[in-house]
């Protein structure tokens, strides 16, 4: 059983997920009004991931045989500059992310709760991943600057991810096969 302190806390990251997810699908949107489609693509994939990151909280919190509660979604900004500015919002966004995770480390450690401290490790991680990912992309747009062929190459790029994960897990065991007869 999770103490109630973690168990705000958690809840309150798993809604910071769903918030990165809706922010990065605000941010495909908006690469799709502009015509940048592998952004658009690069972003909807970053999407999925986030939504297994929220996935990841809840079925850690239903694991630990509580329910998890599901907060309102802050609505995300529909509006950018340019492809640079969205993406020093996300990178600034990310950053945000890791010290939220950070701190819930911290508060794992201080609540003696060390299933919660290993669980959170493979956050720790991510947050490493997630950040060298946008500042890689905005070192790339500060190189190109206002490239037309560079920022097309780059959409280019961008539209070759691809998601590879589940956005859905179950955390049901197994039936046992039945017999045929």
């Amino acid at each position: 059983m999770l103490k109630e302190k973690i168990l705000s806390a958690l809840n309150n990251q798993m809604n910071r997920e769903l918030y990165s997810a809706y922010l990065y699908l605000s941010m495909a949107a908006y690469f799709e009004s502009t015509g940048l489609k592998g952004f658009a693509n690069w972003m909807r994939v970053q999407f999925q991931e986030e939504l297994i990151h929220a996935m990841k909280f809840f079925d850690y919190i239903i694991n630990r045989a509580v329910k998890a509660e599901l907060l309102p979604i802050e609505k995300p900004p529909a509006e950018w500059k340019s492809a640079n500015d969205v993406f020093q919002n996300a990178y600034k966004h990310e950053q945000k992310v890791t010290a939220l995770i950070n701190d819930l480390v911290n508060l794992s450690l201080s609540e003696s709760d060390h299933s919660a401290v290993n669980f959170l490790q493979w956050f720790v991680n991510e947050q490493v991943e997630e950040e060298s990912s946008f500042s890689d992309i905005l070192n790339k747009l500060n190189l190109i600057s206002d490239s037309k062929e560079g920022s097309f190459m780059l959409d280019r790029e961008m539209s070759q991810r691809v998601f590879t994960g589940t956005i859905f897990t179950t955390q049901t065991k197994p039936q046992a096969p039945q017999n045929a007869q």
